[in-house]
């Protein structure tokens, strides 16, 4: 670090003119960033990607559907609407209630406006159709397309919201901590900085790859926290070296310090977000490289333009001060430190306790992926889609499509033999509520009936649109009707079952039922895989910071206590309604990301903090002392870091997205718990009652432990 501390400090007008022609040049893009997400990411590789294909290129299902709720509109105002949007020219086909008296109800009615082929300006359509509907009170625009564009819409606006509740709340903080306005503003600064430079890249990543709205939300979450605490962290030793030596040496050494425990904590967050990689959904992938690229922008920010900025101003860092922050804290948190020393034994037990009782409710988790309910329900869009899911769809909780390629002709006998064995068959099941096929449709019984009938021309020529519904060349369409939910655990074993199952013919799967199927079960399958890389990664850059197989450890084990107390404190706020929340289950994304997340989050406390108490052993190699001054020196800095990161993740409380909400508050009460009850209590009384064996490495020998302490 030693060449890297002086090369940064020689160069540091260039780095300035650099960082400023880059914030300019992403600024140009960032800007760009909303109108390139779309989507809500769950989406993976598998039949239900492939059944959709058959069904829209074979069977000419819709590439996406619109809905036009009416409410108390006469005949006449229904056709009106639905003229003018034909009119248009945009849509294949519309289904018009007028046509077809299912699609009313009393005073609801609904439309539907489907379009063939994809199109990748859905936007500009919703926005021509709602001019039309603008004039008519109880006409709504609505469906997939829609929800996913107001989804976008509130995630700009939670943005704006997190950000006013966050950054002033920030600055208080950094204020308290730091007493000068030049030294508080400059960890702002940073983060913006970061953000503006992160977005900048994720637009020109957007352009080539499908980004999910979400990340609107989470890079700027991410960015935010870590890279104001890493500036808190770089700014707080940047102080401490320039009272002791001139600021050059002072900016070297801070760099070669805290400088490298960034690079550590970094590493660690890194790690969790690109373990997500390994689950191939695309809200993984998503979350991954947008956080990689705020982590990666931090991380210079903070080793780059931070150091610059710091060796321009100097001793004006400490200039304008507004609060007076002269007397030392030291000596208050190094008496609570002797004061856990002298209890381990008891501190230990109860922090155990506090976290156990938080773990409690986690066995009544109810795991779901995020759908209409993810939109506030202030949203005109998402009360139109309740209405009319309520009013004309309660009957049909959800419809499995099978695809059956055969190598001879459905409508020979053997084929029509095959399909009505294949209808028995998908029958059987309890939850399946009907299986529609030709027989259905033409209300025939056996093959040999169907067979007859259609050797029959003018018969055959009558069947002829419902035989087109149902078979194309060598494929055969069959729905399945369900009696439970697409995201129910019945459904999705079904789909499970089926898909595993030997068939005559070419089987494939879809429907919303088997695409749930296919995301629980390629969350479950490879999460292992996930946790394994995260902690295998993390214990062996820990161990090499630290030459310790006992920190590490301790480490990862502490973490995973205080995660698995964090969820289940989220089921009591969410699934329990508490706090005038509704009642929520949580998203099945949540798991995962505050997983990943904090597990590298936390590590930044546990990397500072322990990197101090290292140095302190290094100098004394006295175990207790060590701890005592490693937690005396850097307690007031890493709780002012926690509170920032609970103040930036917990502002997405007040945002109306639910899965954000979710997470936002998740990080937050999961910094809390690691910043208080593990960091100040459980971290030092296992190293006391540890002593020496925290510092344990195999094949390491007393000389070469000595060498260490000496140097």
């Amino acid at each position: 670090m030693g060449s890297i501390s002086s090369f940064i400090v020689r160069s540091h007008k260039w780095l300035l003119i650099i960082w400023l022609i880059l914030i300019i040049g992403m600024g140009y893009f960032a800007i760009q960033l909303p109108s390139l997400l779309e989507g809500d990411g769950f989406r993976t590789d598998g039949e239900f990607e492939q059944v959709e294909d058959v069904l829209n290129e074979t069977f000419d299902f819709p590439e996406s559907t619109l809905l036009l709720s009416f409410e108390n509109q006469t005949n006449h105002e229904i056709k009106s609407t639905l003229d003018k949007v034909n009119d248009l020219g945009l849509a294949s086909s519309i289904d018009s209630p007028l046509e077809d008296e299912s699609m009313i109800e009393g005073e609801q009615a609904y439309a539907a406006i489907h379009f063939r082929e994809q199109t990748s300006d859905m936007s500009s359509i919703i926005k021509a159709i709602e001019k039309i509907t603008a004039s008519n009170e109880g006409t709504v625009l609505t469906g997939a397309p829609v929800i996913s564009e107001d989804i976008n819409k509130a995630s700009q606006e939670d943005l704006k919201r997190a950000e006013l509740i966050g950054l002033p709340v920030a600055l208080i903080i950094l204020l308290l901590a730091f007493g000068t306005v030049i030294a508080s503003l400059l960890p702002l600064i940073i983060g913006a900085v970061t953000i503006i430079t992160g977005f900048g890249i994720l637009a020109i990543v957007g352009e080539d790859t499908q980004l999910s709205i979400f990340i609107l939300n989470i890079a700027p979450m991410i960015g935010l926290a870590l890279s104001i605490d890493f500036a808190l962290l770089f700014i707080n030793r940047y102080r401490e070296e320039l009272a002791k030596q001139e600021k050059a040496n002072a900016l070297m050494t801070t760099i070669e310090t805290a400088g490298k425990s960034i690079i550590f904590s970094a590493l660690c967050v890194f790690i969790g977000l690109a373990a997500m990689v390994v689950i191939e959904v695309d809200i993984f992938t998503n979350i991954a490289i947008g956080g990689t690229v705020v982590i990666v922008a931090a991380v210079l920010a903070s080793l780059t333009l931070l150091p610059s900025l710091l060796y321009i101003l100097g001793p004006k860092v400490n200039k304008w001060r507004i609060i007076p922050t002269n007397k030392d804290t030291t000596p208050r948190w190094r008496k609570f430190a002797q004061s856990i020393m002298k209890r381990p034994v008891t501190i230990t037990f109860v922090a155990l306790i506090l976290l156990i009782i938080g773990i409690i409710p986690i066995t009544n988790m109810n795991l779901s992926i995020p759908t209409i309910d993810a939109l506030p329900e202030s949203y005109d869009s998402r009360s139109a889609y309740e209405t009319i899911d309520k009013t004309f769809m309660d009957n049909q909780e959800s419809t499995a499509y099978i695809i059956a390629t055969n190598e001879g002709d459905w409508l020979e006998k053997e084929g029509l033999q095959q399909m009505k064995e294949l209808q028995d068959e998908l029958t059987d099941p309890e939850i399946v509520a009907s299986v529609q096929t030709l027989y259905t449709a033409s209300e025939l019984e056996t093959a040999d009936e169907l067979a007859a009938t259609l050797e029959q021309p003018p018969r055959k020529e009558q069947l002829e649109p419902v035989i087109n519904q149902f078979i194309s060349g060598n494929k055969l369409m069959i729905p399945v009707n369900l009696t439970v939910p697409a995201n129910s655990s019945e459904a999705q074993d079904l789909m499970t079952d089926w898909s595993s199952q030997e068939w005559e013919v070419s089987m494939m799967f879809g429907g919303q039922p088997k695409f749930n199927q296919e995301i629980y079960t390629e969350i479950s399958e490879k999460i292992g895989l996930t946790l394994a890389i995260i902690l295998i990664s993390t214990f062996i850059i820990l161990m090499i910071a630290f030459r310790s197989i006992i920190i590490p450890l301790k480490a990862i084990l502490m973490n995973i206590i205080g995660l698995t107390s964090t969820f289940g404190v989220l089921v009591w706020i969410f699934q329990g309604g508490q706090f005038g929340l509704n009642e929520a289950d949580i998203a099945l994304i949540l798991p995962v990301i505050v997983f990943s997340l904090v597990f590298g989050l936390s590590m930044d406390y546990e990397v500072f903090l322990i990197s101090r108490i290292h140095e302190f052993y290094l100098e004394n190699g006295d175990n207790t002392k060590a701890t005592v001054e490693g937690l005396a020196s850097t307690s007031k800095i890493i709780t002012s870091a926690a509170l920032i990161m609970i103040v930036i993740t917990g502002a997405f409380a007040f945002t109306g997205v639910v899965p954000v909400k979710q997470i936002g508050i998740g990080i937050a009460i999961a910094i809390f718990i690691d910043a208080t009850i593990i960091r100040l209590l459980l971290v030092p009384s296992l190293m006391k009652l540890l002593g020496d064996w925290n510092w344990w490495l195999p094949f390491r020998s007393k000389k070469q432990k000595q060498r260490d302490i000496a140097k």
